[in-house]
């Protein structure tokens, strides 16, 4: 474990919490100290959600822990069973309870409740929250989906049935992208029999082996429980996930073979207009572009696919803060001819996009914050991510619709940093500039009202030698080399900023002068 500003994923029971949280009829009690309650905001703030997770917290204080605090958490067990009488319960452990190691599924099944309580067990120190989701899943399938047994064809049946696995609380999209795959199905003539764990009880988790098949969308959260299932009962699963064009074409393929049915329905239909807008003459423009894509394996993966196929980018760098599914990330990196990046530190990911010097980044929300202090155009693809990634339109990512709002997603970027160029192009035009009026005013000029002058002289400032401020920052840049900067096609300019601050410090030089601006230029053009 490290101690770090910000963090990619949080330890194992925020993962659980995630998928009770996403369920109705499951109660999650949390041997946790007083604090721990910090994660309802997680589900009430950031995913705007109505209701608190259904969650029971022992809250031990400080003085307990010379006391009995197993009996506090079978007092908690069986107070939250009264309470809310929930089909089924699980227990454990927060990172810090763990360590006074009471054993939570010991003393629940110690009380001996009329319902499944399941225990988890979620090394802290070791996992974290994409894994405690995936093995809380896990545990909940494989304690209440029934008895491993050889799955027979119902004959009967009118049309295919399908699992839908993955969609959790707190996802990243995955209430729109539900939608859209359900529509897919739908029009393919394949039922549903459960979605899970997005608005399951512990009951349909138990018709789990009725279906035919299961479709897995979030493989982060859902593979093992699929594996499982496929062990168990024999059900197959799809393993392509669809996000973009061409891998919604795929994932229809892949369910239609699987359900032994025509894909034409879908086929037929409209699709997408991503194909129509990616031929266009608008988007030649972003042909080549260079995209710096990191989040959590499913979305890194699938949104590099797209960029690089559908839209004509150029993948200069790809990551993952999900070490699990690090050697599938690394295998679609060294398609792209680079080498993936899997760390979970913010900093390593920033170092990288600084060296590759995108022209955009798709990431998550420390991506966002990286890539504005870069002066990198952004959009995140991933969580984690912030309150503004809860859109409450339809926003889906994955299907033919998910294709659509992707485009948007990676192209709006670029073309807002295009009308930022344009505009600085012209800032100094006679007819252009700022100091000239509207038009439509006739070309008054504008005038800022006043500004108050301050009530005290501003302090002075204690003077640093020149030696300390060449060693610890780059060189200020003199006003002209700013402005002549500022000229430079704001894709590039990234780059050029940091060969001529390179340049500079390389030389110990106090000030970056117009003339070093055009010597690193030629330095690093030979």
């Amino acid at each position: 474990m490290q101690l770090t500003l910000w963090t990619y994923e949080g330890p194992p029971h925020i993962g659980a919490m995630r998928v009770a949280t996403a369920m109705h009829g499951l109660h999650y009690v949390l041997h946790a100290p007083q604090g721990d309650t910090y994660a309802d905001l997680l589900f009430t703030m950031i995913e705007r959600r109505d209701a608190r997770p259904p969650v029971t917290y022992t809250t031990f204080r400080a003085q307990d822990l010379g006391r009995d605090t197993a009996e506090l958490f079978k007092t908690s067990v069986a107070a939250a069973y009264a309470r809310f009488q929930p089909q089924a319960m699980i227990v454990g452990a927060s990172c810090t309870a763990e360590l006074i190691q009471d054993d939570p599924g010991g003393l629940a099944k110690a009380l001996d409740l009329p319902i499944p309580v399941i225990p988890l067990e979620l090394p802290a120190y070791q996992k974290k929250e994409n894994w405690g989701a995936s093995e809380t899943f896990y545990r909940l399938v494989r304690g209440l989906a029934g008895p491993a047994s050889p799955r027979s064809p119902d004959e009967s049946r009118q049309r295919p049935l399908c699992n839908i696995l993955g969609p959790t609380a707190l996802g990243f999209r995955h209430r729109d992208d539900l939608i859209e795959i359900r529509r897919l199905l739908e029009t393919l003539g394949i039922a549903v029999n459960v979605v899970a764990p997005l608005g399951a009880s512990p009951a349909d988790l138990g018709r789990l082996k009725d279906a035919d098949f299961n479709v897995v969308l979030y493989p982060e959260t859902a593979r093992s429980a699929a594996e499982y299932l496929k062990k168990s009962f024999g059900q197959p699963f799809t393993k392509e996930v669809p996000l973009g064009v061409g891998a919604t074409n795929r994932f229809v393929a892949e369910v239609a073979a699987l359900a032994g049915i025509d894909p034409a329905p879908v086929f037929d239909g409209p699709g997408s207009r991503l194909p129509w807008y990616s031929r266009s003459v608008d988007s030649t423009y972003l042909t080549g572009k260079r995209v710096f894509v990191f989040g959590d394996a499913t979305h890194a993966i699938g949104i590099a696919r797209m960029a690089a196929r559908e839209l004509g980018f150029t993948v200069v760098g790809l990551g993952t803060y999900g070490r699990e599914f690090a050697r599938e990330v690394r295998a679609e990196a060294a398609e792209h001819g680079i080498e993936a990046l899997i760390t979970d530190d913010y900093l390593d990911v920033e170092a990288a996009i600084r060296a590759a010097a995108p022209e955009l980044v798709l990431g998550t929300q420390m991506e966002r914050h990286v890539a504005k202090r870069l002066g990198i155009p952004c959009a995140v693809i991933s969580a984690p991510i912030h309150v503004q990634d809860f859109p409450a339109r339809y926003a889906p990512q994955m299907g033919f619709e998910g294709a659509n709002v992707l485009f948007d997603t990676l192209v709006h970027p670029l073309m807002m940093g295009l009308e930022e160029h344009l505009l600085g192009m012209f800032r100094e035009d006679p007819e252009f500039h700022d100091g000239v009026g509207p038009s439509h005013l006739g070309g008054t000029p504008f005038e800022a009202p006043p500004v108050a002058a301050p009530a005290s002289p501003t302090p002075a400032v204690a003077p640093i030698l020149l030696e300390e401020a060449v060693t610890i920052t780059d060189a200020p840049w003199a006003p002209e080399a700013e402005r002549e900067l500022k000229k430079i096609p704001f894709f590039v300019r990234g780059k050029a900023r940091s060969n001529t601050e390179k340049f500079a410090r390389e030389r110990r030089l106090p000030l970056i002068t117009l003339e070093t601006l055009y010597d690193a230029k030629a330095h690093y053009g030979r």
